[in-house]
């Protein structure tokens, strides 16, 4: 463990040097993020999933930056031209690119101008012309140098011109002056390129469009990236380098200098040539990454919050995947997200067989006691939305309707899972299955679908695709642990991601399951194959074994603490059937807690989690969360006026605002702007996926189906 790579964390990340020392401990000894958070906070000082990746990440950073400086180090000492300050200035850098910066003058460079140069012997003459003095002019001494490849004056000045462009550009000190001046003084400007086609207009507000680059937002970055890719816009930076070029003059140029002009003329051919386009490659990766980043963080916090959306527990549900001509099909589950029946329906046209379709869709919902509609988003979902809401009211049906976002629905219907799950069904019977599953359980649902494909991303498919998936894995394995796990009732998609398995070995607790029944005691698991020791350590706190032989099976309190846990029910006079009675949160409530730790020899973190168990052994972390809103009548765009105020949910969050489901067709974007009176930088620090907000209409495009809201009250 390196410390100077422990003190970059401490500098970046305010964390203690032991909290950094215990997390790279543990993680050394293979246990698992979620593990780590959860049973280790006296040794990590209670950080959470989010902080032990962030050590985690920076440090796996900071030694593959120190390998490559090392190795910069021993191939500039191998060419004889280290010294002692080029060592330290480049050990002190903490960003790879600067040390590539300080590598660029000492590497084995490929065929250049400069090279070609120096074979054909003007590296002296290119020495001569930056001297203080001259005994001859610069045509007589570039006379000395003309030989069978150097056939003119002209040719050797070029030559040693081309020498001393190369020197400027690969001088460190130039490229971070530039880097620095072009980021606060540079534009970036875009223009639509000629014959481009954009015939939805997507890139319409960037045809002619310019920014500084120090301003300019990362969703921005994006859109023009994308556009540039898509052949519709061209891209450039602006940047006056009058100034540069003066302060490489200075450094270059002695007094008096004879061959003033010549120099110059090498100065300003290194900075269009060389420089200024390498530092615009620069600036732009820089950009982009910086704006990949941040929409993978949106994606990220979007996901978590659709995944903790709490449950709908115990309503019978009917799925319903709508569409136009291939029908809408049904599909009831019961409370357990068991498939009960399902049918297809044509209410719309081209087939248009509304009576039948009536009927069947009251039978059902009456024949198997539906509490609750989830109707897809997709395809013709307004039009069944209607459809819906018109017989709940002409038949007086006592149930309610909510629409569900069917993003990735498809993926999953078309997929292996899906496909081992309901092998007899077709596609779109499979969707109305996991639609309906979605309201009753999203989490147990969603996780069987590639993450990226559920749809609450910005710019999802055009960041760097693997940073994507290592982040939104991270979310969703952060997500489970901290609800828990089933493990006699969890499909093997969701047990994969429970801390410490894998999918071979989240199959063979399945396949265990079947073979042997319901898992009663933590103990059975040391049956399963490939569950060693390690693994039930890392795994067991988040597994639940529901009406087993050992109550705290059912909680979050991990095996190695049972012990203690007992000797606190027995001193507080009560046994493991008691957990959760009011008697014993009575009891909990009135200890002192740091008395009590070192009485049971226990941290105190550990024994407010166990204390927390005890009170509540069910707890489910989503149900501090909004529950969706549920309807039985429709909205259209006619019915909105300015100034009505409704409430949503929200469906997605992206950095110009908010998207709200408010009953329409389309859902209303709250602009940043409008989210509060007070200035909003993040609108993720206002509003979350799944939070029900108050909106009031602020506009409405009826030719566009638009609608704009403010979370601002008009009549205050």
């Amino acid at each position: 463990m390196d410390n100077q790579l422990i003190n970059s964390i401490i500098e970046k990340y305010q964390f203690s040097k032991k909290q950094i020392e215990a997390v790279l401990t543990l993680l050394e000894e293979k246990n698992t993020v979620p593990f780590i958070a959860r049973y280790r906070k006296e040794q990590t000082g209670g950080l959470d999933e989010v902080q032990i990746k962030q050590i985690d990440d920076e440090y796996q950073y900071m030694v593959n930056l120190q390998k490559r400086k090392e190795e910069v180090i021993k191939n500039i000492e191998q060419q004889g031209l280290l010294t002692e300050e080029l060592k330290k200035d480049i050990l002190k850098q903490n960003k790879l690119q600067r040390v590539e910066d300080l590598y660029r003058p000492f590497k084995q460079k490929k065929k250049t101008r400069a090279t070609e140069a120096k074979r054909k012997g003007l590296e002296p003459l290119a020495i001569w012309m930056k001297a203080r003095k001259h005994e001859v002019s610069i045509e007589e001494k570039a006379q000395q140098f003309i030989n069978e490849e150097v056939q003119s004056v002209e040719d050797a000045i070029k030559g040693a011109q081309d020498i001393i462009v190369e020197q400027i550009s690969d001088n460190p000190k130039y490229r971070t002056k530039i880097l620095k001046d072009m980021y606060h003084q540079g534009v970036l400007t875009t223009s639509k390129k000629k014959n481009a086609e954009d015939e939805k207009g997507i890139f319409e507000m960037y045809y002619a469009y310019s920014e500084p680059i120090k301003r300019i937002a990362n969703h921005r970055v994006l859109a023009v990236n994308r556009g540039e890719k898509e052949k519709v816009l061209s891209v450039k930076f602006e940047f006056d380098t009058t100034s540069v070029e003066d302060f490489i003059a200075r450094q270059e140029i002695n007094h008096n200098n004879v061959n003033r002009c010549y120099i110059l003329e090498a100065i300003k051919d290194s900075l269009k040539r060389l420089i200024v386009p390498s530092i615009e490659r620069e600036i732009h990766a820089d950009l982009t990454e910086k704006a990949e980043n941040h929409a993978i963080d949106v994606f990220s916090e979007n996901l978590r919050n659709l995944l903790l959306q709490p449950p709908m527990k115990g309503k019978q549900i009917l799925g319903v995947d709508p569409a136009f001509r291939t029908g809408c099909k049904l599909a009831v589950i019961n409370p357990f997200g068991t498939f009960i029946a399902k049918c297809v329906i044509y209410p719309h046209p081209p087939v248009a067989k509304k009576e039948a379709a009536e009927k069947d869709f009251v039978q059902m919902v009456k024949a198997y006691d539906v509490q609750l509609i989830a109707i897809g988003n997709g395809t013709a979902s307004r039009e069944t939305e209607q459809f819906v809401a018109d017989l709940i009211k002409k038949h007086q049906l006592p149930v309610q309707f909510i629409i569900v976002n069917e993003a990735g629905a498809s993926v999953y219907s078309a997929s292996e899972i899906a496909r081992d799950e309901f092998p007899d069904f077709q596609v779109e019977e499979r969707s109305a299955v996991s639609i309906g599953r979605r309201v009753q359980d999203p989490l147990s649902e969603l996780v069987k679908i590639d993450p990226k494909s559920i749809g609450v991303g910005q710019y999802q498919h055009d960041v760097n695709q693997k940073a994507l998936e290592n982040a939104l894995t991270f979310v969703v394995e952060t997500a489970v642990n901290q609800v828990g796990v089933d493990v006699n009732t969890a499909s093997s998609s969701l047990l994969q991601y429970v801390s410490g398995l894998s999918s071979q070995i989240a199959k063979n607790i399945i396949a265990y399951r079947e073979e042997n029944g319901a898992i009663k005691h933590n103990k059975e698991l040391s049956k399963i194959k490939r569950l060693g020791a390690k693994t039930f350590e890392q795994s067991i706190g988040f597994l639940r074994i529901v009406d087993g032989s050992e109550p705290l099976d059912n909680t979050s309190i991990h095996p190695e603490s049972y012990k203690v846990t007992y000797q606190l029910l027995d001193k507080l006079g009560f046994g493991g059937n008691d957990l959760g009675s009011d008697a014993l949160k009575a009891k909990l409530n009135s200890l002192d807690m740091d008395e009590l730790a070192i009485e049971l020899q226990v941290g105190v973190p550990t024994l407010e989690d166990i204390i927390k168990s005890l009170k509540a052994p069910n707890r489910d972390p989503r149900d501090e969360f909004e529950t969706p809103i549920l309807k039985s009548d429709v909205l259209s765009i006619e019915d909105l006026k300015e100034g009505m105020k409704l409430s949503g949910t929200v469906r997605n969050v992206v950095d110009f605002g908010a998207f709200v489901d408010i009953g329409v067709k389309q859902d209303g974007l709250v602009h940043v702007s409008k989210l509060s009176k007070k200035f909003v930088k993040n609108p993720m620090d206002i509003v979350s996926v799944g939070d029900i907000v108050d909106v009031w209409i602020y506009s409405i495009d009826k030719n566009k189906d638009k609608v704009s809201l403010t979370m601002i009250d008009p009549h205050e």
